[in-house]
């Protein structure tokens, strides 16, 4: 995967196993929030993975530039609208399947009402609009609290315990779902994802750009879960065939805990970069045990090895990536986590 078209196709690349469970999934599938990172690569996704036996809407405000046209001449049913608009949600179509990315990242400090406008209420008011609908949701591993690095991560019964206004909206968001859930039997699928990667953007880019520019790694939150974006991609779609009242809860990552000292050592090796690292490894980090995902759906295509290699080079490269939010990486929110707790609740 050496260009954008090539790494595209690849998250677009369905497999047997999602080509299976949707064909015993009726109805159409809309995705709400299209445009957004995960958006377009898992609405061309499940393009593929029905090969035009029902309809994929794709509905997002679509403020990139040609990328309504580009999944309408792909074969999606694209609505440009503001899910948080009441009239726009209402005019929406009513479809069996809806897939629900939208929500407020990191990096929110300022606008806490904002994300928890996005985050808590707005699901709330979708999960009312489609009732009838099954929902397969995302969600976050940052519901959980710190873990001792030698847990192997929270699991689904692990207590939330969220740190920090944009976690604590977060499980407001699955709070409010599950309420209409409980109320009306609407059929949810609750997905604590922590953290998609592919060649622009996530934990891994957040580390090799810092390695390739010679900027010093905090290894303060020293170790972190990564998945492949395009398992993220099939992992949500294929969670609507088991959604359930009550919600059915899946964590959403790869089966190995990365070091961050050790990747960035990798990542260094393979660019031909010496990293430099500044703090201490504490004996707890915001982590996720996935084993219940992988039983369901098999592992991930693309280990963290494989993927550190690609993402050296891409960004060796010169690769184009997105622009990096604040604490958009594990090790960052980690670092937030451990701060909050210092200063208490």
């Amino acid at each position: 995967m050496r260009t954008v078209a090539e790494l595209e196709e690849r998250l677009a690349r369905p497999s047997d196993g999602l080509v299976d469970d949707l064909a015993r999934l009726d109805g159409d599938i809309m995705i709400l929030g299209a445009g957004g990172k995960l958006g377009p690569s898992l609405v061309r996704l499940a393009l593929n993975a029905t090969k035009g036996s029902r309809r994929v809407v794709a509905v997002s405000r679509f403020s990139e530039p040609g990328l309504a046209e580009n999944l309408t001449r792909e074969g999606a049913t694209v609505v440009s609208a503001d899910v948080a608009d009441e009239q726009a949600l209402r005019d929406l179509p009513d479809v069996e399947n809806v897939v629900f990315l939208v929500g407020a990242k990191f990096g929110t400090q300022g606008a806490e009402h904002a994300t928890w406008f996005t985050n808590s209420y707005l699901p709330g008011r979708v999960a009312n609009r489609f009732r009838d609908s099954r929902i397969a949701a995302l969600s976050t591993g940052n519901v959980y609290p710190l873990v001792p690095v030698t847990s192997g991560g929270a699991t689904e019964e692990t207590p939330a315990d969220p740190v920090g206004e944009y976690a604590m909206s977060c499980l407001g968001r699955e709070r409010v779902m599950s309420h209409f859930s409980e109320k009306y039997g609407t059929r949810l699928a609750l997905i604590r994802l922590n953290y998609a990667v592919e060649m622009r953007y996530g934990v891994l880019v957040d580390l090799a750009q810092k390695v390739h520019a010679g900027e010093p790694i905090d290894v303060s939150t020293g170790m972190a879960n990564v998945v492949w974006q395009g398992y993220v991609n099939e992992v949500t779609l294929r969670a609507l065939l088991h959604a359930q009242a009550p919600p059915f809860t899946l964590n959403l990552t790869g089966p190995e805990l990365i070091s961050v000292r050790q990747a960035a050592t990798d990542l260094g090796r393979a660019m031909g970069k010496e990293p430099s690292f500044v703090g201490e490894e504490a004996n707890t980090a915001l982590l996720s045990n996935a084993a219940r995902c992988h039983r369901l759906f098999g592992y991930p295509e693309l280990a963290p090895a494989e993927l550190i290699e690609l993402t050296a080079r891409w960004v060796a490269d010169g690769g184009p990536c997105s622009a990096s939010r604040p604490s958009s990486s594990a090790a960052t929110a980690g670092s937030d986590q451990h701060a909050h707790r210092s200063r208490g609740k």
